[in-house]
């Protein structure tokens, strides 16, 4: 289980968003500041976690998944997951490749700026969740709390126009309010048929399966591992929904 504060919990809302590196989470945050009721502090971006731990007088906080679960009766949370596969190739892109060098934690691991895919494949593979950065940890580990998922409302990046526009109408059903369109922030990869380029031998994507087989059997379960690692499925799932008399998928 998780004890990192996944979750952004509102006071005045009764709300809760599980924030998941590379799944759009600039955009969804840059969307929740409109829910707040005061000017944000200067200085400090919205993007970044300490916004909305220490720059939001009050109004949010960050907890733990666990915390978390503890709301779900007086609260409504959210959240959106990604491919797996596709998500690791727009971290090491970014964090690796892009970047002058990467997060500290991930030095820790042993990752280190311009290495090899197959090389940053078997140093995620090799860490445990304790150690991952945030960027690369499970994104079941980000949104569960033990063997259950926190979130009553999880939609998909690859059907992100579909499924924000569901979350929309289920927050209205909730009695929250709206959330406008979903604004494009920190975009910086637009191809997506590429993944075949980078998970290029069987043994490079039962790798990556294994490592997370959960995400893949949690969100992804309509979906074979070769379509996955190709990015090639054209996904027309429904978003995981509980609560209010919705029957869904566990």
């Amino acid at each position: 289980m998780s004890t990192t504060h996944h979750f952004i919990l509102f006071h005045h809302l009764p709300l809760m968003y599980g924030r998941v590196p590379k799944v759009a989470n600039s955009s969804i945050k840059a969307s929740l500041c409109n829910l707040l009721k005061n000017p944000a502090d200067d200085g400090v971006r919205t993007t970044a976690d300490s916004f909305w731990r220490d720059a939001t007088h009050g109004e949010t906080e960050l907890i733990t998944p666990l915390q978390a679960r503890r709301h779900r009766g007086t609260h409504f949370s959210f959240s959106f997951v990604r491919n797996p596969f596709d998500r690791l190739v727009s971290a090491y892109n970014n964090k690796i490749v892009e970047n002058s060098e990467p997060t500290r934690s991930m030095l820790e691991m042993g990752l280190r700026r311009q290495m090899g895919f197959s090389d940053f494949i078997d140093c995620v593979c090799s860490c445990p969740d304790d150690q991952l950065d945030v960027h690369l940890l499970p994104q079941s580990t980000i949104l569960c709390a033990g063997e259950r998922l926190v979130p009553k409302f999880i939609g998909r990046l690859e059907q992100i126009d579909a499924h924000w526009a569901a979350l929309r109408r289920r927050m209205r059903r909730e009695g929250l309010p709206t959330l406008g369109k979903l604004p494009e922030k920190n975009r910086r990869r637009d191809k997506t048929d590429d993944l075949s380029e980078y998970f290029n031998s069987d043994e490079l994507i039962r790798k990556t399966a294994d490592r997370y087989s959960r995400d893949i059997q949690i969100f992804y379960t309509d979906v074979n591992i070769e379509d996955l690692a190709r990015n090639s499925f054209i996904s027309e799932s429904p978003p995981i929904q509980r609560g209010r008399g919705i029957t869904t998928k566990t």
